[in-house]
C-alpha cells in the first residue's frame, strides 16, 4: 500500500534542547582544521602571528582579489582563529585569544615549517608594517612603497 503525502512524518521540525547549540570540541576542532586546511588561510594566519593586521595588508602580502581574501578571512573568522575590529574607514584582523584555536595555528604553522613563501610573506608583513596604512588601502602596494622610496630619499 501507497503512502500519501499527508501519512508522512514531518520532518525538520523539533525542539533544541539547551546544549544542542554548543559545539562539541571535536566539531569545534574539525572546524578550525578546515580552516586551516587552504594555503592562503594558513598564509594569513602566520601572518598575523606577528600582529594584527589591515585586511589590505593581508590582500597585498596574499595576492588575491578583496573579495577571495574576505571570503578567506570569514571563513577563519566563521572557526574561531581570528577576530576582527574596524577603525574608521579600515578593517583589522588579528589572531583570536581563544587558546585553543591559538594552540591549532601554531601547530599548523609549525608543521609548515621553514615554507619559503611563509618566508617571503614574512619579509613584506615587516614591509607593510613600515608603510601608512591609509596609502597602502588607497594606493596599493607598488604606489604605496614607491611613495614611502620618494619621501625617504627627499629628506635624505
Amino acid at each position: 500500500m501507497r503512502r500519501r503525502a499527508l501519512d508522512r512524518p514531518r520532518c525538520g521540525i523539533y525542539n533544541l534542547q539547551r546544549d544542542e547549540l554548543r559545539l562539541s570540541k571535536l566539531d569545534t576542532a574539525v572546524a578550525v582544521a578546515r580552516a586551516l586546511g587552504h594555503p592562503a588561510r594558513l598564509r594569513a594566519v602566520a601572518m598575523l602571528r606577528s600582529g594584527e593586521l589591515c585586511v589590505c595588508q593581508v590582500t597585498a602580502v596574499l595576492g588575491l582579489a578583496p573579495s577571495t581574501v574576505s571570503l578567506h578571512l570569514r571563513e577563519l573568522k566563521r572557526a574561531g582563529v581570528v577576530r576582527e575590529r574596524k577603525q574608521g574607514r579600515w578593517v583589522y584582523v588579528g589572531l583570536s585569544d581563544d587558546i585553543e584555536a591559538r594552540s591549532w595555528v601554531d601547530l599548523a604553522v609549525t608543521a609548515a615549517g621553514t615554507d619559503p613563501q611563509l618566508a617571503r610573506d614574512a619579509v613584506v608583513v615587516d614591509e607593510l608594517r613600515r608603510m601608512p596604512v591609509e596609502d597602502l588601502c588607497r594606493l596599493g602596494f607598488e604606489a604605496a612603497r614607491a611613495k614611502g622610496l620618494a619621501a625617504r630619499a627627499a629628506s635624505a
